[in-house]
């Protein structure tokens, strides 16, 4: 299946040299979509994680940003792709102690100390993400020639998702037809072959030269500056940081719930998370069409909305029940369509608030701002979401007041960005990233590194190996 999405010399000769690259994308999705997401979770929770120690888990991604910005120091020495091949390596190392701690609550049951063996697996496999990930866009943009990166990273968005949701499709499946443990192994699995397969794609792609990167005083100078002197751009990040404190603790709570609260299946969750992902796809298909003619104001609106929707939705139904488990399909659905609504609105915004020879730094700030202070919010909410008593279990009454600043937020940044400048008469090409859309709530940890695209230059051609290949 993998190949009739991919091009061909026939089918497009100008990006079949590429393939490897979209290759890696789709089979990259197999392991993140496991490792970090939502069978994560619903892992954790049968090991008999809090709310906290999940939050933990889910926030490693994006509170793992600084060391992604650091990393990019590595690239001038090192190069591209060792650098994202060393990072991608080692990551998969730390996705087999899930694996063997699924065959271990086969033979022996859950033990104490299995939640925290999981916990610190996916720090070590976001940690060695972010170091890898700090080669992953720059080395992209260094390789591909101007006329395909358009090309390119709508392929990347397809069979990123195709993958993704085949991903879920199959985590619904085996849980449905397999007992729990006997499901997470082999799901773990799937993770692991698909970080392997991906890894040897990255080793068919051509390196490129080694980049200047910008100095380490330059950002520690030039921060500040950015983020507390009065402009545009200081206004807006703020304004994404309150948006990724009340939307990035979310999905893992939710799936939380279900899983205590009203027991539902691992694979009744995944279904639901695969509507989430159906919500992402069709905003995504839908805004990109016309977000260059309505500009991304009301995009951003519409995101606000949706938010406060589902806000208003969980605390109702939280306490009466209502709309049941369709209502929860629907929800789910409307989640999806709010995160790609604002990922798509961003991309497309965000550069409209700097100036060209700030955009480098400015981006990579934005970035590490609003994932660092947006993924503490899923920790500091865990502290509080326990409920009371032993085992594990969820403080419903606190499920709801977090649903309330989740909605009473929305309006207040809706409010907010009803005022929003947006100069549409100078053209700005949108940020081009790979899988962002596909995975919008933590789609600004890809934005975060310290090269400068217009600096890159192509480097060998794609038929050439890199020097760790010699």
């Amino acid at each position: 299946m993998i190949s009739a999405l991919l091009p061909t010399a026939k089918s497009d000769p100008e990006l079949a040299p590429f393939r490897p690259g979209l290759t890696f994308a789709f089979f990259n999705a197999l392991a993140w979509q496991i490792g970090i997401g939502t069978p994560m979770v619903l892992f954790a929770e049968q090991l008999g994680a809090t709310p906290f120690q999940v939050g933990l888990a889910y926030s490693f991604v994006f509170v793992l940003t600084p060391i992604q910005i650091l990393s990019t120091a590595l690239l001038p020495r090192y190069g591209f792709k060792a650098v994202m091949l060393g990072g991608w390596r080692t990551r998969s190392f730390f996705l087999g102690v899930p694996a063997v701690l699924a065959a271990l609550g086969m033979a022996m049951g859950e033990q104490p100390w299995m939640v925290k063996a999981l916990v610190w697996s996916v720090f070590f496999f976001c940690f060695f993400r972010s170091i890898g990930a700090a080669s992953g866009v720059s080395w992209f943009y260094a390789i591909l020639p101007e006329s395909v990166r358009g090309r390119y990273f709508a392929t990347d968005q397809f069979v990123s998702a195709v993958a993704g949701v085949g991903t879920l499709l199959a985590s619904a499946a085996l849980f449905a037809l397999l007992p729990l443990y006997a499901a997470l192994l082999a799901q773990y699995i799937i993770a692991l072959a698909g970080s392997s397969i991906s890894y040897f794609s990255l080793k068919r792609l051509p390196d490129a030269e080694r980049p200047p990167a910008m100095s380490l005083r330059t950002v520690f100078r030039d921060t500040p500056r950015h983020l507390f002197a009065a402009s545009a751009f200081r206004n807006y990040a703020w304004l994404s940081v309150c948006q990724a404190i009340i939307s990035t603790p979310i999905p893992p709570f939710v799936a939380y719930f279900l899983k205590v609260g009203p027991k539902m299946t691992g694979g009744q969750i995944m279904v639901f998370e695969v509507l989430r992902y159906s919500g992402v796809m069709t905003a995504a298909w839908l805004i990109r069409k016309v977000i260059d003619a309505s500009g991304a104001k009301p995009f951003f609106l519409l995101a606000f909305g949706l938010y406060t929707l589902v806000g208003a939705y969980w605390w109702l139904h939280l306490e009466t029940g209502f709309g049941g488990v369709p209502g929860i399909y629907a929800i789910y659905f409307l989640l999806g369509l709010a995160a790609a609504t604002w990922t798509v609105a961003n991309l497309n915004y965000l550069p409209r608030t700097m100036a060209a020879e700030d955009r480098t730094l400015a981006v990579s700030i934005h970035s590490a701002t609003t994932a660092f202070i947006g993924g503490l919010s899923p920790m500091l909410w865990g502290l509080f979401l326990k409920a009371e008593g032993p085992g594990r279990g969820i403080d419903v009454g606190v499920f709801q007041a977090f649903f309330v600043s989740v909605g009473v937020g929305a309006i207040v940044l809706f409010l907010f960005f009803t005022r929003l400048a947006e100069d549409r008469r100078t053209p700005v090409t949108p940020i081009l990233i790979g899988g962002a859309v596909l995975r919008p709530f933590r789609a600004v940890t890809e934005l975060a590194s310290l090269i400068d695209p217009r600096n890159l230059r192509r480097g060998r051609p794609p038929e050439s190996r890199g020097d760790d290949e010699r």
